[in-house]
C-alpha cells in the first residue's frame, strides 16, 4: 500500500495536504493523530469511499478510484463504530458480509466467536457497542483477506477483549497478513506495530521504524533524594538540551538517548542510589507533537 502526495480537500477545508503513507506487505503500521487530524479521510480514500484531490494512492498496486470492488475483496475493514443490521441477529450479520464478500472461513469464524466471546443468535438491536465491534472484528479476522484496514478497532471492547483483539493481530501478521491501525491507544499501537506513522493537521510529522523514531524522544531520569543533594546534583551536569527540574525531592531530566550515559555517570559521581531511567515510548514522541494542542 502507497499514498504519496495525497491531497483531499471539503470546500475551502484541506483535510490532508500532500500526505505520504507506506505499508509494506506483512507489516503492522500504526496510523496516530487525534481527531481531525485526517487519519479516517485517509482511510476512506484507501477504500475508495473518497476521491483524492491531488497525489496518487495505490492499494495492491492498484487505484482506488477504478478498481474498489477488486481492491475490497481483498481488504477487511474494521471502523470504530460499527453499524449493522438491527433486525439481523449476529450470526446473520455475519453471513450477510460474508455474502458481500463472496468467500467465507466457517471454521476461523467459529474460532473467533468463541475467543470473543459474541453470542450470534442475538438480534444486533440488543448488542452494546462492544457486542457490534466484535462482530465486525470477527468477520474481518476470519476473511480470507490479505489487507486489514482497522479504524480504532478496540473502541468499547473491555481489556481482556483488548487483549484477544491484540493476540489475533499478531497471528494475522505472522500469517503474512499487512495491518494498516488506528488507533489512539498508545500501548496497543506500541506492543503490535513495527512502524508508525504520525499526522498532523493532514501532513505526516513522523515516520518510519518504531525504535527508530523512540531514539528521537528523550529518555526521562529521575533521582531521588534531600533538596540540597539534587541541587547538588543539577549543578553538575553537563549542559544540556533537556528540560532539568528539582521537586517534592525528585530530580528529573529529559534528554536524548544519545546523552544517557553521560547524565548517568555525572549522578553516580554524586553518589545518587536512589535513580529510575525511562526509556522513551510511543506516547513521549505523539506528545512531543501534540502537546500544544492538548495543552
Amino acid at each position: 500500500m502507497r499514498v504519496q502526495g495525497l491531497v483531499k480537500r471539503f470546500g475551502r477545508f484541506t483535510a490532508l495536504d500532500g500526505l505520504d503513507l507506506k505499508v509494506a506487505v506483512g507489516q503492522v503500521h500504526g496510523f496516530l493523530g487525534p481527531n481531525g487530524a485526517g487519519k479516517s479521510t485517509t482511510i476512506r480514500t484507501l477504500l475508495g469511499l473518497y476521491h483524492p484531490d491531488g497525489g496518487t494512492v495505490r492499494v495492491h498496486g492498484a487505484d482506488p478510484r477504478r478498481a474498489a470492488p477488486e481492491i475490497n475483496r481483498e481488504i477487511s475493514y474494521v471502523a470504530g463504530d460499527v453499524a449493522l443490521w438491527p433486525s439481523l441477529t449476529g450470526g446473520q450479520a455475519l453471513d450477510a458480509l460474508a455474502g458481500l464478500r463472496g468467500r467465507r472461513d466457517r471454521a476461523r469464524e467459529k474460532e473467533l466467536i468463541e475467543r470473543f466471546a459474541l453470542d450470534p443468535s442475538k438480534k444486533v438491536r440488543t448488542y452494546s457497542k462492544g457486542n457490534r465491534q466484535k462482530v465486525a472484528l470477527v468477520a474481518a479476522l476470519a476473511a480470507p483477506t490479505s489487507l486489514l484496514i482497522l479504524d480504532e478497532p478496540t473502541s468499547g471492547l473491555d481489556p481482556l477483549m483488548e487483549q484477544v483483539f491484540m493476540d489475533e493481530v499478531t497471528r494475522a501478521a505472522a500469517q503474512g497478513r499487512t495491518v494498516l491501525l488506528s488507533s489512539h491507544i498508545l500501548a496497543e499501537v506500541q506492543r503490535l506495530c513495527s512502524a508508525v506513522t504520525i499526522i498532523k493537521d493532514g501532513r505526516v510529522v513522523e515516520q518510519g521504524d518504531l525504535t527508530r523514531l523512540q531514539q528521537l524522544a528523550r529518555t526521562r531520569i529521575e533521582v531521588g533524594g534531600n533538596t540540597d543533594q539534587l541541587r547538588g546534583i543539577a549543578a553538575s551536569l553537563p549542559q544540556l538540551e533537556g528540560d532539568v527540574s528539582v521537586e517534592d525531592g525528585r530530580l528529573s531530566v529529559q534528554v536524548t538517548p544519545a546523552r544517557v550515559p553521560q547524565v548517568l555517570a555525572a549522578v553516580a559521581a554524586q553518589g545518587a542510589t536512589d535513580v529510575s531511567c525511562r526509556p522513551a515510548s510511543l506516547e513521549d514522541l505523539f506528545l512531543r507533537h501534540y502537546e500544544e494542542v492538548r495543552g
